[in-house]
Formats: structure tokens, sequence, C-alpha cells
């Protein structure tokens, strides 16, 4: 809240940030017969701290994991300016009444607030897109199941 999220930015290749957050989460998701999986992006680069931008990730894998079902995938979907990282799940979704307060701090859905959490983790991945100049954004897929996704900036 006071200023800001410091960050160290570099050229991060999109491809090697999905590639170690899937690995990290692969245990996990194996323990719960489930898939980490990673659409290969070709070749773009980002502009952005990796260690921050792991986090992010991470936080909407753990999400997924948590709360989601079946497959867990992580990809790619470039826009002009940005690079969107998506994590989509196969579960039932957000709740249409929750998908517009989901990054707000301490904000769970309803199905969530049985299970583990304080209702951070979203507001955390707002905050580290916001200190790469980008922005966050969340939905359900038409097909079923959560779609959560950071977009930052390109590399120049």
């Amino acid at each position: 809240d006071a200023g800001g999220l410091p960050t160290r930015r570099e050229r991060v290749p999109a491809a090697e940030m999905l590639d170690t957050v899937a690995e990290r989460f692969s245990g996990a998701a194996r323990e719960h017969g489930r898939t980490v999986e990673v659409v290969p992006p070709n070749g773009l680069l980002l502009d952005a701290d990796p260690v921050r931008l792991e986090q992010a990730l991470g936080n909407l894998v753990d999400n997924a994991l948590a709360h989601g079902q079946g497959r867990v995938v992580l990809s790619v979907r470039e826009g002009e300016d940005l690079i969107e990282l998506h994590v989509e799940d196969e579960g039932s979704g957000f709740p249409p009444e929750f998908i517009s307060s989901a990054f707000d701090r301490f904000t769970r859905s309803p199905e969530a607030r049985t299970g583990r959490g304080s209702g951070l983790g979203l507001s955390i991945v707002e905050l580290i897109a916001r200190a790469h100049g980008g922005e966050v954004g969340a939905g359900n897929r038409p097909a079923g199941g959560a779609d959560v996704w950071i977009a930052v900036r390109r590399d120049s």
C-alpha cells in the first residue's frame, strides 16, 4: 500500500517462466491426480521481474489446484502492448457475482470460504501486475472452468 512494489526487471522468456511454474507445482498436482501443462509460446520475451512474476503465476496455479478440477493449463496470448499469461482449469469456474471483486483484498468466493487461505492471493497477483505496468483479469471458460491471467509489457 505504501508506494508500489519494487521490481528487478530483465528480459525473461515467457516459455521459461511458464515451465518453471509448471514444474514447481507438478508434484502437488500429481498428488491429486491432476496435471499442470504448458502450451508453449513462440519465443516471446517479457520485460519482467522473474521472481515476482513466478510468485504471481504460482498464486494462480495454487488457486486452480485448490479450487478447480481437471488439468491446469498455462498459456500465453499476445496483445499489442501486453502479453497475457493465462492459468485455466476445468472446474466449475467462478460464481458470476464474484468475478468483479475477485482481486479485492480479503475477498473469497462463497465456495472457497471453508478452505484454506486469507483472500489475499489474487490481490497480490494484481499488485505484481501493476508493478509491471500491466493488469489482471478473470473469467469463466465457455467449456467450463476458470481462466485467470496476468498481463505484462512485452520486452521492447
